[in-house]
């Protein structure tokens, strides 16, 4: 027969897993409970350089918000840059090219009442064609000056404010079909390694 000393016990451990929002298996993560997250952004920044100081990085979410919809284009571009010799970035510091598969993913919370998509895909594809020809066969040293190091992470972030900043110039007169939701670009350096930023796409 269990003791009165053992079945208290027992009681006690339940009631201070139930106050921590805990379970047996793990804590349990709620909204209640849940101190505030860094932004991405803000740590990859600390870890590697390329962010601007007036970056406006304090009004990216902590997290992504559930979003069952997604569509994802993807294409491509050729760069050429440079970390100006900085000696962290080792061999890469001096003037190289790279190719870059970029994704970018459009989720909404729910699809267009008519049409039944996230975005025109017609539409998606184009916007991301047009930001991209600004870096394609580029050298990013030139276009974005010496004092930027041109991070991988970096060029996630400035091609989902470019491309933000596209959706808000064609859909500015309250078109039926503009979107709203999130997105997240990732560029992949190689099938070992990308890098992504993601946000609302009026984040910037």
């Amino acid at each position: 027969m269990l003791s009165l000393r053992y079945i208290v016990s027992i009681i006690c451990f339940i009631a201070l897993m139930s106050s921590a929002g805990a379970s047996l298996f793990g804590v349990v993560s709620t909204a209640k409970h849940q101190p505030p997250l860094v932004s991405s952004s803000i740590i990859l920044q600390q870890l590697r350089g390329g962010g601007n100081d007036d970056d406006d990085v304090d009004n990216v979410p902590a997290f992504r918000p559930y979003l069952p919809y997604t569509l994802a284009i993807r294409d491509s571009i050729m760069i050429a840059h440079s970390f100006h010799k900085h000696p962290s970035f080792g061999p890469a510091g001096g003037l190289h090219g790279a190719t870059y598969t970029v994704d970018v993913e459009f989720a909404s919370k729910k699809l267009h009442k008519e049409c039944n998509w996230v975005i025109d895909i017609g539409v998606a594809s184009d916007l991301v064609a047009e930001v991209l020809k600004k870096y394609n066969y580029k050298n990013l040293d030139e276009v974005f000056g010496d004092d930027i190091m041109t991070t991988t992470e970096f060029m996630c972030q400035t091609i989902h404010k470019d491309i933000a900043e596209k959706l808000r110039e064609r859909y500015a007169n309250g078109d039926e079909n503009e979107f709203e939701g999130w997105m997240k670009v990732s560029l992949w350096e190689s099938h070992k390694a990308w890098a992504s930023f993601e946000g609302p796409s009026s984040l910037l």
